[in-house]
């Protein structure tokens, strides 16, 4: 409604005059100029309907006046609607004010301006109809826009999301604004946004002091239907929305011309252009975001502002667009007092289209001479308003007499409308042909008979089978200007559940699915262990890859939950390899071997695992093996000195020879120290071998006398054969000394046979 609730100082005593200013006298102040006429405002300083203090005035419009208040009772600031005298006589308006305004009390967003009352004060001796809202201390989206110019995208999004968020509260309870601009966003502390005026244009639209042949609105952003038949519904609301879009990407409408007539005519005959036509490097997401919103055709729009928001959000989820703070604008915007007789409000002055006006439907304004403002221009003499004594029924008489003034030049400039509209439009139209069950070949051939081209659009679809065209935009039956494109829906068929890579962001896979015209869901019970996805990514999905579904129909998200829990078992005493496998088979993983000398665990087994044995963890986690490198002393008694020393340094020991046969040739082990079979640290690894002459004597009972001479001689001993008769081949029945027995090496052994 033009009317901004933000937060100005006021003049106070010592400001310096300025020099009149198109007749009006200013004073500066410390933070706006505003009008000496503001302080004799009657209103200030009264209190309507004995509870609401009025104090200094924030804006002024054609239809309404905005104080800064007081509520007493509950002694807190707010903002004072005071609609304009010639309005409180009317009672079509009242009626329809106060409906409006417990319809906007109802609406509980934090996107919304907040309505706490709403009355009529009798108790002087004028008439007062007022409004009571939220005070919103910081400035207007015009503001913003007047500072900055073109918004950023991330900013641009930030602001329109939440417009179209308290837009879609009202269209859910019924309501419909119809006057978005960025004069009625206002922006406060804390960077939150708020749409203010909910209803007011509707009340003023049915007020006795209109006539039913007058739109009234911001024509910047009126939709093509309020311009023609005055209808407004939700879609409307959408329109403006779009257009309000527009301007945060480009810093201004995309109509601008020398009459609000041209602007109008250009919302009902023309196709709102793509902002990257003035801003080039704008994503092609947003430019489709913004047609979409603002084509000529309601039925072709988002149905509400909820349907637009979700595309919004859905074009800023597949940008990567997040979210960023709305600054405050670091100055409200200056008001002026508004004079456009019958005007509704007017918006702040400067720059920006001209506020909430007038105008006849035939698109001539109806109570305005000048229709764009320069900002720079000086501001008119005010014509008189009605005074609070002028009855509402001498308003209406005045009312036609303005209609019949004007009503030869409407008819005028009328017909010289429509013959410029007839010359452009002769022969550009032709009909859409009706494509839904053809080929795309044979689809392309008649719109090519038609004069148009085929613009392929691939779509699911449930009964359509793929490859037949489900339909076309413009409809079938529809008219489009020769030459220009169609868009063709061929059908995909029924959507296939794709195939996810493994560990795909759940984001990404909820874009993936959505594309695919199926809707993911995510279910917390669904989640599942994995050794090898990351925990919150995607590890598949329910149903699988490859099953047909139908359009819109479900698909879970199968989530990692991360690695699953597992305990280290004990592989004390096992080998490297074994070991190693073991850890693996509970899911650690071994990235480092290290050697220690236990006491108790032979070389090359396992002594045991850090983390350590029986401790709680998840699959994946790595894990030391230690290997116990103690060397095991090997039983070389007996053997001859050479083989000994070998077989012992080969162990890893350091021999020391000792006894009588040390370095002896022909030498045996007679004892080691420490003993065969004990653990020795590699580090102290210096063994004791005591080394003798003596040879055991070996077992030859039973062995023929050849074989017997043979293995003494091995043992280093000669044989001593005491024979009766026999022969080599006869069979030893004794021997001295016995087996086992020490004897110096080259002795004898007596040996007995037959």
């Amino acid at each position: 409604m033009g009317m901004s609730l933000t937060r100005h100082t006021l003049p106070h005593e010592g400001d310096r005059a300025l020099p009149p200013l198109g007749g009006a006298r200013y004073v500066r102040s410390c933070a706006v100029e505003r009008p000496v006429a503001e302080r004799n405002d009657r209103l200030v300083g009264a209190r309507l309907d004995g509870r609401y203090q009025v104090d200094a005035v924030l804006a002024r419009g054609g239809m309404s006046t905005v104080y800064r208040g007081t509520d007493t009772r509950l002694d807190r600031q707010v903002a004072i609607k005071v609609m304009d005298r010639r309005f409180t006589g009317d009672p079509v308006f009242l009626e329809r004010f106060e409906r409006e305004a417990r319809a906007a009390a109802r609406l509980h967003h934090p996107g919304v301006v907040g309505v706490f009352d709403q009355g009529v004060d009798r108790s002087g001796e004028d008439d007062y109809v007022f409004l009571v809202m939220e005070l919103v201390e910081g400035g207007t989206l015009r503001d913003l826009l007047r500072e900055r110019g073109p918004l950023a995208v991330p900013l641009a999004l930030s602001v329109a999301d939440p417009v179209l968020s308290a837009l879609a509260a009202a269209h859910r309870e019924g309501l419909v604004h119809r006057d978005v601009k960025p004069e009625n966003v206002l922006i406060g502390h804390g960077g939150v946004v708020k749409v203010a005026d909910f209803g007011l244009v509707r009340a003023a639209a049915e007020a006795g002091t209109t006539t039913g042949n007058v739109i009234l609105g911001t024509v910047a952003y009126l939709s093509p239907e309020q311009v023609s038949t005055g209808a407004a519904d939700a879609r409307s609301d959408v329109y403006s929305a779009g257009i309000l879009l527009f301007e945060l990407l480009t810093s201004h409408p995309p109509y601008t011309a020398e009459t609000a007539l041209s602007v109008a005519y250009h919302h009902v005959n023309d196709d709102v252009p793509a902002p990257s036509e003035i801003v080039p490097s704008l994503p092609v997401q947003l430019d489709e975001l913004v047609i979409s919103a603002t084509r000529r055709d309601p039925a072709q729009r988002p149905s509400d502002a909820s349907a637009f928001l979700l595309a919004l959000q859905r074009v800023r989820g597949e940008l990567g667009i997040w979210r960023v703070p709305v600054p405050v604008p670091a100055h409200g915007t200056d008001r002026t007092p508004g004079t456009e007789r019958g005007g509704v409000e007017t918006g702040a002055a400067g720059q920006g289209p001209s506020g909430t006006r007038a105008m006849t439907r035939t698109g001539i304004p109806a109570d305005v001479t000048a229709d764009v403002t320069d900002e720079r221009a000086p501001p008119t003499t005010a014509p008189s308003r009605p005074t609070g004594h002028e009855s509402y029924q001498q308003q209406r008489r005045r009312s036609r007499r303005a209609f019949v003034a004007w009503l030869l030049v409407i008819l005028l400039l009328a017909a010289a409308v429509g013959t410029a509209a007839w010359w452009l439009g002769a022969g550009r139209w032709t009909s859409v042909p009706q494509l839904a069950g053809m080929d795309p070949a044979a689809a392309e051939a008649a719109l090519a008979e038609a004069d148009l081209a085929a613009q392929p659009v691939d779509d699911h679809h449930d009964t359509v089978p793929r490859g037949i065209v489900i339909g076309s935009d413009p409809e079938g039956g529809g008219r489009a200007v020769r030459g220009s494109n169609v868009e063709v829906v061929v059908s995909l068929g029924r959507p296939v559940v794709p195939d996810l890579p493994s560990g795909t962001a759940p984001e990404e896979a909820t874009r993936i699915i959505t594309d695919t015209d199926l809707r993911p869901v995510r279910d917390p019970g669904a989640a599942e262990y994995s050794d090898t996805v990351a925990e919150g990514d995607v590890m598949g999905l329910r149903p699988a890859a490859g099953t047909i579904l139908t359009v819109g129909a479900p698909v879970t998200l199968v989530v990692s939950k991360g690695a699953a829990p597992t305990t280290v078992p004990d592989v004390r005493g096992e080998s490297e390899a074994d070991a190693t496998d073991l850890l693996a088979e509970a899911g650690l993983t071994v990235t480092d071997v290290e050697h220690r000398f236990d006491p108790d665990v032979p070389g090359g087994q396992a002594i045991g695992t850090e983390p350590d044995a029986g401790e709680e963890t998840v699959r994946g986690t790595e894990a030391t093996l230690v290997i116990s490198n103690a060397l095991v002393v090997p039983d070389v008694a007996g053997q001859p000195r050479e083989e000994a020393l070998a077989a012992l340094r080969e162990e890893g020991f350091d021999p020391e020879e000792r006894g009588a046969g040390a370095g002896q040739p022909g030498a045996v082990v007679a004892a080691l120290d420490p003993r065969p079979g004990n653990l020795v640290d590699p580090a102290s690894n210096r063994i004791v071998v005591e080394m003798s002459t003596e040879v055991t004597v070996p077992d030859i009972v039973g062995r023929t006398v050849a074989q017997a001479r043979q293995i003494l001689a091995d043992a280093g001993l000669q044989a001593d054969v005491q024979q009766f008769f026999g022969d080599e081949s006869s069979r030893v029945f004794a021997q001295v000394p016995g087996a086992g027995n020490r004897a110096e090496s080259g002795s004898s052994v007596r040996i007995f046979a037959p």
